[in-house]
Parts: C-alpha cells; structure tokens; sequence
C-alpha cells in the first residue's frame, strides 16, 4: 500500500513537471527561452514518470528497465538542449545593439585605441 501511494506522489510530480513545462513551452517568448520548458519536462517530468511507474512495477527486470529509461532520458535531455540551442544559435544572425552600430559610424578616436594602444591613437 505504500508503495502505491509513493508511486502515485512520483506520479503527480512527474505529470506537474510536464505540464508546466508544456504551458511554459506556449507562454514563454522566443526559443532560446523556450529550451528552458523543454529542458524541465524532459530532465524532471519523464524521469519522475519512469520512477513512478518503476516503484509501482515492484522489484524485478521490468522496474531495472524503467529504471534505466528514466536515468538515459535525464541524462540525454540536457545534451540534446544544448544541440538545439546551439542550432538556433548558429541558424540565427549575430546580435548588434544600436549602441554598437553607432559607436562603429562614429570618427575614430572617441574612445577608442589607436594603433598603439593609447586613447587618440597617439604615437
């Protein structure tokens, strides 16, 4: 009876952490914001799901491979994050505030290093 009521706790959890994150995936703005939703479900809520459903299972091979289901996901979760940001990273054009572009139209020496390093360019 207790194992049912641990496997259902897990369960509760794991289902909260998907759905959060699911609503989170929809509310958040932009995709680099939104790695962060994916990165909960798939590093919390399925591995809390497997447990669950683990603890429930009982001792024995079937429990061992939910088990190692759930430690694979959480572990290949974050590493598949990071390949998907590193994509849009690539995919995406470089980001250049205003105040960089204006700086570069600018006549040089207003604050910047001549070639020798000192303010003016001075020799």
């Amino acid at each position: 009876m207790i194992r049912h009521d641990v496997a259902l706790a897990l369960l509760g959890l794991g289902a909260a952490a998907v759905l959060l994150g699911c609503f989170a995936l929809v509310a958040l703005p932009g995709p680099f914001v939104r790695l962060h939703a994916t990165a909960l479900a798939s590093s919390l809520g399925l591995p809390l799901l497997a447990l669950a459903v683990a603890v429930d299972t009982g001792p024995g091979r079937g429990a061992v491979k939910l088990l190692l289901i759930g430690a694979l996901v959480a572990v290949s979760g974050p590493v598949t994050t990071m390949a998907i940001g590193k994509a849009l990273r690539e995919q995406r054009p470089p980001h250049r505030p205003a105040a960089r572009e204006a700086a570069r139209r600018e006549p040089s020496g207003r604050g910047t290093a001549g070639r020798t390093g000192r303010p003016g360019g001075e020799s």
